[in-house]
């Protein structure tokens, strides 16, 4: 059963839970770009496994107001498929994170830190994205979007040059392989965010 203060919130409270699956991205992106610039890059996964925790936390959240709310301030179907992208992003740098902790023995030469502040900052204009939906105002939130798309775009101009790297002859087999797959992972991630960017975007799109 819905809730008076539900109806007379208008459902605001969607916004903030999904502002806090943003933030939980974000930290774990921070995490995540910390872990790859330290000294000895020895992996910390607490910090991974809480980001996760709260996105678990804020995405069931949602779910349960969204059965539970008779009142939504922007379409169900939105809030759910943002929800969902917001979802995908610590995921995907958990999976770095817990595969990096296993390979780091042959990783020590490789940096991945200008890729992970790379994600950081994407995560980090996600979160203000989400942000933004509160006030539905279509200009800041264009120039969020073209920010988040030239990120991804240099992402994708970085991975050229990766497959450089890979095709030079100067790595072994077993390098080759873990070098491609993690800036892949990496990249992923940074598409997840556009993904997220990309369903906040066509929300205001939709209801400025």
């Amino acid at each position: 059963m819905f809730s008076l203060q539900t109806i007379f919130g208008q459902g605001m409270q969607f916004y903030t839970l999904l502002e806090d699956a943003a933030d939980a991205a974000h930290d774990s992106a921070k995490a995540l770009h910390q872990m790859l610039k330290a000294a000895d890059r020895q992996p910390a996964l607490d910090a991974f496994k809480l980001a996760r925790l709260r996105e678990r936390e804020a995405s069931d959240k949602i779910s349960q107001e969204l059965v539970d709310s008779f009142i939504t301030p922007i379409e169900r179907e939105d809030i759910e498929a943002l929800g969902s992208a917001l979802y995908k992003i610590p995921k995907q740098i958990e999976k770095f994170a817990d595969r990096y902790s296993l390979a780091t023995q042959h990783l020590e030469h490789i940096d991945f830190a200008p890729r992970a502040a790379m994600l950081e900052q994407a995560s980090g204009v996600v979160v203000e994205m989400v942000k933004q939906l509160r006030h539905m105002k279509l200009e800041p939130m264009k120039q969020l979007n073209d920010q988040l798309r030239a990120l991804e775009n240099e992402a994708d101009r970085l991975m050229l040059e990766l497959y450089r790297d890979i095709y030079s002859g100067k790595l072994d087999s077993l390098q080759m392989f873990l070098l491609k797959e993690f800036f892949e992972i990496l990249e992923k991630a940074i598409d997840r965010c556009r993904e997220a960017g990309v369903v906040a975007y066509e929300i205001v799109l939709k209801n400025s």
